[in-house]
């Protein structure tokens, strides 16, 4: 069974939630809003959302939140239920809002639900437009209160609820419009993609009580260590190669204007017997970022985190050290002299001397290896060496997808020259980190996918001569959309450009 729209946060009782956010209060609180609707008296019933957002409050709640949870809401209790969450949240707080249930779009704007939302045909929108809860509307009451972060999750089917034979059903865009608008911090996940259809339960023996999205979701968020990108990337894969297995396509979109790094459940965790004793000088390792695959066990807290980045002349690493230094030095392999990095013309406020260089460079066709790198604290003591791992295929593809994701404005550019066309030179120039790229011409639906020339790690960053980096449209094209696979599998968000 498939069911259309699920996904913002909570509310169950209301009245003691409400007593419990009566006292003052305090800096910086993490407060959630989940809410289930099954019971529809007009449109379709559903299965799962209550279950949904039952299950989503507990998770939170464990990740230290106060839990709001409301289920099958009319609009006048959904009403006030918005009015207590309002109340709830206050300046620099993190609120995060799930919502299960139906949801429509009319004419670009996302209106949720409520269980007595009237019947609709062709030509009745505003019937339904009065009736339910504009999404943005959510957004914005969100910004009135001064929240510093607001976390917002749709499990949506894109089925048209109002759908009924003998009638002419009320026109929709087949699913939730995408919320490429944001304002800075809100960060938005959607169950399915455009025009996709969220599936409630993988056949009918899948006994799980909740959405195929939620019960990944919910697993992902209660991860130790991840960032809500993180969690909306591996939430995307898992959804899909499940969907995959009964041959349906679900690939669920977010839409990220966080400025910082947002941990719904802080860092990963060290073992407790790695706790109680102290690892051994040689077994130190640095907290390299994904490129590097070491176990959380070994990492020492003053290790250096190294971020390598690939240029036309090599590769060039830099080091970062939480402690105050007084110099750094390398080499590559177990044997060997060290290298001091030297000093740049810059003075350290912590040490009051010259601040050691903090990177090095390696040549283009550097193979894998391992730098071991070691320090010199404000005491004169040595600490190191520290072994960090240099992948270059998986360094340079993760620093293209960092630039990729950083320069998304610049993935496309249109240009008239003997008719209209749009240029990828961006993407292709960026390609080693790219496994497919799909676009959609004059539509929010990638289709179409684009030819890339393979990667060619000597050279990555060159095009090809032969290689045509544009497309030829046709001169009454008003938009495109772009949709990247990477490397790693993972989906970027749609991105729409206009000329």
């Amino acid at each position: 069974m498939m069911r259309w729209l699920s996904g913002f946060s909570a509310i169950t009782a209301i009245a003691a939630t409400l007593v419990a956010f009566a006292a003052p209060a305090q800096a910086e609180k993490r407060v959630a809003l989940v809410v289930g609707n099954d019971d529809y008296r007009n449109v379709p019933k559903l299965q799962k959302a209550v279950n949904d957002a039952r299950t989503m409050g507990d998770t939170l709640k464990q990740l230290g939140f106060a839990v709001m949870v409301a289920e099958n809401q009319t609009r006048a209790a959904f009403s006030q239920t918005l009015l207590a969450f309002d109340k709830a949240v206050g300046p620099g707080d993190t609120a995060f809002f799930f919502y299960a249930g139906h949801g429509f779009e009319i004419a670009g704007q996302n209106f949720l639900l409520p269980t007595d939302v009237p019947p609709a045909t062709e030509g009745q929108e505003e019937l339904v437009r009065d009736a339910s809860v504009l999404a943005d509307r959510i957004i914005e009451r969100l910004q009135n209160r001064k929240v510093r972060t607001a976390i917002l999750v749709f499990d949506a089917c894109r089925n048209n609820p109002f759908e009924r034979q003998g009638t002419r059903a009320v026109a929709g865009g087949g699913g939730l419009a995408p919320m490429t608008q944001l304002p800075e911090g809100v960060f938005s996940i959607f169950s399915a993609g455009p025009r996709q259809t969220a599936l409630d339960r993988l056949s009918n023996n899948d006994d799980n009580p909740n959405s195929v999205f939620t019960r990944t979701f919910a697993k992902q968020i209660a991860e130790p260590g991840a960032n809500l990108v993180q969690v909306a990337q591996r939430t995307r894969r898992l959804v899909s190669e499940l969907a995959e297995t009964v041959r349906h396509k679900q690939i669920p979109v977010y839409f990220d204007q966080m400025v910082d790094d947002v941990f719904l459940n802080g860092l990963a965790s060290r073992p407790a017997d790695a706790v109680a004793k102290p690892a051994e000088p040689q077994q130190q390792v640095a907290a390299l970022p994904p490129v590097q695959r070491l176990s959380p066990s070994n990492e020492s807290v003053n290790a250096p985190i190294a971020a390598f980045s690939r240029h036309n002349g090599g590769w060039t690493v830099v080091f970062s050290i939480a402690d105050p230094t007084l110099g750094i030095s390398w080499r590559i392999g177990d044997t060997g002299e060290f290298r001091e990095t030297g000093f740049i013309d810059t003075l350290d406020p912590r040490t009051r001397k010259r601040m050691p260089n903090p990177s090095i460079e390696l040549p283009a066709d550097a193979g894998a290896a391992t730098l071991q790198v070691r320090y010199v604290d404000t005491l004169g003591e040595v600490q190191g060496p520290f072994p960090i791992r240099f992948d270059p295929e998986a360094a340079l593809i993760r620093d293209q997808r960092k630039i990729l994701d950083m320069t998304a404005t610049s993935w496309l550019s249109f240009r008239e020259f003997n008719g209209l066309l749009v240029y990828y030179t961006h993407l292709m120039s960026y390609r080693c980190a790219i496994r497919e790229v799909r676009v959609g011409i004059d539509s929010t639906v990638p289709d179409k996918v684009l030819k890339m020339p393979p990667c060619d790690p000597r050279d990555p960053s060159a095009i090809p001569h032969a290689a045509q980096p544009y497309l030829k449209l046709a001169p009454t094209t008003k938009s495109v959309s772009v949709e990247l696979t990477y490397r790693d599998g993972s989906v970027s968000e749609i991105k729409s450009f206009r000329r």
